[in-house]
């Protein structure tokens, strides 16, 4: 089963333009964009054969031409990283079973969840998309509500059944946790990492479906595979500790700089 890993990078985000080019300081004081970070968080995990960059702007092909990144250029027409995946899948050929999305602005993925979103995929032939999902603690939980009382838009959370099918995601804090939790009890809000892993077929289709009216109140890409009926599933991972966070705003590059120094990355 040929495992390719693209990496969607575009300049002109309405949040944060420029986003992949964003400077993280590491450990050593070394400068590397984000970009680069994510390019990094790829080549480390095992059992993936290939890692591509997806872009349409070449103020990010050039730079990451130069870090030996290989750069596949995709239409300016791509609406979100699925779809620059499907465009990449397209071009690369038939060799390609599972095509893995490692969005571009979660350098912290820690590459245990990669592997256990393809060891999903391997298991479970039925399975046409799986994402992993993370559960919060008090302090991650508390950085969502304050996101969301600041008008931040932060992370992503899911709501899934018994069998770890996705029911929604949302930008939102899902599901609402009004009362105190009880003293032997797990947070049930859990944090949607940004990444996902494809089933060639399923990729494909997506790009013929017309953009969803939830993935469009939501700005969430995934929700289009629900609304076509396509199952998503939720794959529960391990954080073994290590701090996670993504770069959504400008105000995470502190965050994601302590993160990085904190756990000696370069």
């Amino acid at each position: 089963m040929g495992v390719l890993v693209v990496i969607p990078a575009r300049y002109a985000s309405t949040r944060y333009p420029g986003k992949p080019l964003a400077e993280l300081r590491g450990a050593t004081g070394e400068a590397r964009s984000l970009i680069r970070r994510s390019w990094d968080a790829a080549m480390a995990v095992e059992g993936v054969d290939r890692v591509v960059v997806a872009t349409d702007d070449e103020r990010i092909a050039g730079p990451a031409r130069a870090f030996g990144a290989e750069v596949v250029m995709t239409p300016e027409s791509c609406r979100n990283g699925t779809e620059r995946c499907a465009v990449v899948a397209e071009a690369l050929g038939p060799e390609w079973d599972v095509i893995v999305n490692l969005q571009g602005d979660a350098p912290l993925t820690p590459p245990w969840f990669v592997s256990a979103l393809v060891d999903a995929m391997r298991a479970d032939p039925d399975c046409q998309v799986a994402t992993p999902v993370l559960r919060t603690d008090a302090e991650a939980l508390a950085s969502f509500l304050e996101d969301r009382r600041n008008g931040r838009v932060g992370a992503t959370t899911a709501v899934f059944d018994r069998a770890l099918r996705a029911l929604y995601f949302s930008k939102e804090v899902l599901p609402y946790t009004g009362r105190p939790l009880g003293p032997d009890e797990d947070i049930p809000v859990f944090h949607h990492v940004g990444v996902y892993a494809y089933r060639r077929a399923a990729l494909a289709a997506y790009g013929d479906w017309p953009v969803g009216r939830l993935e469009t109140w939501e700005g969430l890409e995934q929700l289009r595979f629900m609304e076509n009926g396509v199952p998503v599933t939720c794959v529960e991972v391990d954080a073994r500790g290590r701090p996670f966070w993504e770069l959504n705003n400008p105000t995470d590059v502190p965050k994601i700089e302590a993160i990085l120094q904190g756990l000696g990355l370069a």
